[in-house]
């Protein structure tokens, strides 16, 4: 759950707000009169983000990557080796 404060109490603590979103990967909330609220984020974080909504941006990539999940959840097939992979898509080291 986002953590929400007002503009005034995020200007006066700035610096401790910066601190919980790297090192405890919140999200805050600011709330601003009038106008619409705006959200703090790490950096790392809003580059997975951007990359998830790349790679589910197509339905086809996201229909494909989700049957991926499920198998790998579902721990049906058999792990494959580094060494075999790059054989079967000729990759060299």
């Amino acid at each position: 759950m986002p953590i929400q404060t007002s503009y005034s109490n995020a200007r006066n603590k700035l610096a401790s707000l910066l601190e919980r979103v790297i090192d405890e990967q919140e999200i805050v909330v600011i709330s601003r009169r009038g106008r619409e609220d705006v959200a703090l984020v790490s950096a790392s974080e809003l580059s997975s983000l951007l990359e998830t909504a790349h790679l589910l941006h197509s339905p086809k990539n996201a229909q494909r990557l989700l049957k991926a999940l499920h198998r790998a959840q579902a721990k049906t097939e058999k792990p494959e080796t580094l060494e075999k992979l790059r054989e079967e898509f000729g990759i060299e080291k």
